[in-house]
């Protein structure tokens, strides 16, 4: 979870569930800040999820509690998946113990990626406790490393920090897969990214009609360096911004996205998740052996929730 990012609008009614769009993968979600912290809970969010197409996920850590939490949980079903790091908000604890159980939790085979880690430089100042530049760096190279000795992917928060989180990973030397969560910069950006050949997320913050700059950039993702994530129970997709968000709700970037690029939505989805598949070396079915077909959608309770990261 993000430091002093409390819900604001908790009431909302969630999302109906959108028509199936299948194979995808939710490359990035936060299971237990939407309120699925028990195994029936888990179960019932993937279960969700699954109605509509998504047929794997991968939950991520926020602080030491919830990288502990996210191990956990992708043992209780198999279509869930963990990273484990601190946030950058949250570098300041990053202290031997801490350093000692992440590096516990990303040797175990259901934790896929290191991260969320990377460099945040809107919230120092504007919120209390969270980590000063310096310590992010600090935090961020140590993560780096942890990736390049697990030979997992490096899975980037960048908020306000391209330059910085540019520096850091050429200072240090990028791993081998580098994926950008949430990615929300513009045209030059991306284009760096591309060339160096690391892998742009995109959540709902693409169907926002006030996101210019991202939606210039879109469209410079080649196909195998495209993931889609929920980033749930932030960011809701359009037309439903401020409710909450949980990985059900991934076919609506999905299709807001193919209307942005003009393209088919179904192939976007096939490309997506093969993508995820080879970086996050997931099994080519997420459920093996399940008969085929999808469950008849379920309607989610009202949680809480956070919009912004």
């Amino acid at each position: 979870m993000v430091l002093g990012v409390g819900s604001k609008r908790a009431d909302r009614a969630a999302p109906p569930p959108p028509e199936p769009l299948t194979p995808l993968i939710d490359a990035h979600t936060h299971l237990d800040a939407c309120g699925a912290r028990t195994t029936g809970q888990v179960r019932a969010a993937l279960d969700r999820a699954e109605a509509v197409g998504v047929v794997a996920a991968v939950t991520i850590a926020d602080d030491l509690d919830s990288a502990c939490w996210a191990a956990t949980a992708a043992g209780w079903d198999d279509r869930l998946y963990a990273a484990v790091a601190l946030h950058p908000t949250r570098a300041g604890a990053l202290d031997e113990h801490a350093r000692a159980r992440i590096e516990e939790l990303a040797a175990q085979p259901r934790v896929v990626a290191v991260g969320e880690t990377g460099m945040d430089l809107y919230w120092p100042d504007r919120l209390e406790g969270c980590a000063p530049p310096e310590r992010q760096r600090e935090a961020f190279a140590w993560h780096i490393d942890l990736a390049k000795r697990t030979g997992k992917p490096l899975m980037i928060h960048n908020r306000d920090a391209d330059d910085a989180v540019l520096d850091v990973l050429l200072a240090e030397g990028p791993p081998e897969t580098v994926i950008f969560h949430c990615f929300s910069s513009g045209p030059a950006m991306a284009r760096r990214c591309v060339e160096a050949g690391w892998v742009l997320s995109l959540s709902g913050t693409v169907s926002f009609r006030n996101a210019g700059r991202l939606r210039e950039a879109a469209p410079l993702i080649p196909p195998g360096q495209l993931l889609v994530e929920t980033d749930a129970p932030f960011l809701t997709p359009h037309p439903f911004r401020g409710a909450p968000n949980e990985p059900y709700c991934l076919p609506y970037t999905v299709r807001a996205l193919a209307e942005l690029l003009g393209r088919d939505p179904e192939q976007i989805a096939h490309e997506t998740t093969a993508t995820a598949r080879r970086v996050y070396g997931l099994p080519a079915a997420a459920r093996p052996g399940r008969p085929g077909g999808l469950r008849s959608p379920v309607a989610p309770a009202t949680t809480d929730f956070r919009e912004t990261r």
